[in-house]
């Protein structure tokens, strides 16, 4: 009885652990190796370990409003204004504004570079952009019956192609690579760390899924994002042990300067067909399923706005305001992959999902211990905003500089032969 109560709970657990995991693969992977490779790897996995845990805090949270109000149309806005009123809901809305126009541009741009790049088409940005948009915005317009029908074989076309882009990457890697840190540019890593850990629009799915029983959500939360731990620390392993830190046009540092997905640079390095394919693979479905359910949460959003401000329905409309202006960001500024999930990140998702969970759960605190991790997930998540804010606005600028990565490198290696050097 035990052990079939046991496989029970785990059927019930495991797939919605999945779920959040695969929630969490999506344009943030493709640029982790690239954003974190100049810090470092190791300061990388620290910061991925405080970030993910700061977002898995900020989802027990958002998990318990759910639980408790235990209804199907649970939603942001609403919940702010009921602690922070009317300001808490439009600082909610425009958040989630900033997340879900700068994933669907950061896809498109992603996309985009990594079929010119890799199928050598370079001068033909333009058109693959538009043949891009037609398909994924097709598939998002027909709704998400294509991705659930075809849900099984995409999952495994995705994962096995992970799988197949590691394994042949992992023959590439240089020990000594991971060994360089540069704690300066750790800040500049920690927005596409927390976009790689963001899976909180689908809690209220989570929580409904799981007959609202918070213990099994924590669960499901926490193994979820393990499972998606392991996975970015896997990738960032072969992305910065792969790559040269600076010393070619296939460089961390090129790539960053460039907003380019890791994958390009890496299949210029491997140059391998199959790699090639499969890093091709992974990432356009990566960026798929995350623009078809992104693309029809910004619709649905669009469509009560028009409805609630023009008094009718117009899906004309709601379809160009929608996909609109991500198709005209990416037309006109191709290359800001990375600075879109920057956005994302140290903006949108840390405001909606990081500031004002932590209110909320200051508010509720009933000790002193409580209201003291409340604050510091607070304090930890407005520093991400502001300084993402300075970074915007010129106010702060880290940009790698050859010399200070050569002279760092250099230092590594002299850390590195001195237990080895003979008296």
């Amino acid at each position: 009885m035990n052990n079939n109560a046991g496989k029970s709970y785990l059927s019930i657990i495991i797939p919605i652990a999945l779920l959040i995991t695969g929630n969490l693969i999506g344009a943030g992977i493709l640029g982790l190796p690239v954003n974190t490779g100049i810090d470092g790897f190791f300061p990388s996995l620290l910061a991925m370990l405080i970030f993910g845990g700061a977002m898995l805090y900020s989802a027990t949270i958002l998990g318990r409003e759910a639980v408790e109000t235990r209804n199907e149309t649970f939603n942001y806005p609403s919940l702010y204004r009921n602690y922070l009123g009317n300001m808490g809901k439009w600082i909610a809305i425009f958040a989630n504004m900033i997340i879900l126009y700068g994933l669907l541009t950061a896809y498109l741009t992603g996309a985009t570079t990594i079929v010119a790049h890799l199928l050598n088409m370079k001068g033909s940005t333009s058109l693959i952009l538009l043949l891009i948009f037609v398909i994924f915005t097709g598939m998002a317009v027909l709704g998400l019956k294509i991705i659930e029908k075809y849900n099984i074989i995409l999952i495994v076309l995705m994962w096995g192609s992970f799988a197949v882009i590691v394994f042949m990457g992992e023959h590439y890697v240089e020990p000594i690579r991971l060994l360089h840190s540069d704690w300066a540019f750790l800040p500049v890593a920690v927005p596409i760390i927390v976009t790689s850990f963001h899976f909180h629009n689908i809690i209220p799915n989570v929580c409904s899924s799981l007959k609202w029983d918070m213990k099994k959500i924590f669960i499901a939360m926490l193994t979820g994002m393990l499972i998606g731990y392991v996975m970015n620390a896997i990738w960032i392993q072969v992305g910065v042990g792969a790559l040269p830190l600076n010393e070619s046009d296939n460089s961390i540092i090129y790539a960053f300067q460039h907003n380019l997905p890791a994958t390009v640079p890496l299949s210029n390095v491997i140059r391998s067909p199959v790699f090639i394919s499969c890093s091709m693979l992974f990432a356009l479905l990566a960026i798929i399923t995350s623009y078809v359910t992104n693309g029809l949460g910004l619709r649905s959003f669009n469509r009560d706005l028009v409805e609630n401000i023009f008094r009718k329905s117009s899906p004309a409309l709601v379809f160009l305001i929608t996909f609109g202006p991500p198709f005209a960001i990416s037309y006109l500024f191709s290359d800001i992959f990375l600075k879109s999930i920057d956005i994302v990140g140290g903006v949108g998702i840390v405001i909606l999902f990081g500031v004002l969970p932590s209110i909320i759960a200051y508010i509720k605190s009933k000790s002193n211990a409580m209201r003291g991790l409340a604050l510091f997930i607070f304090f930890l998540f407005t520093s991400v905003f502001l300084f993402q804010l300075g970074e915007q606005f010129g106010i702060i600028k880290l940009t790698p500089k050859a010399a200070h990565v050569e002279h760092n490198m250099k230092e590594t290696h002299k850390i590195i032969s001195k237990p080895f050097q003979t008296k």
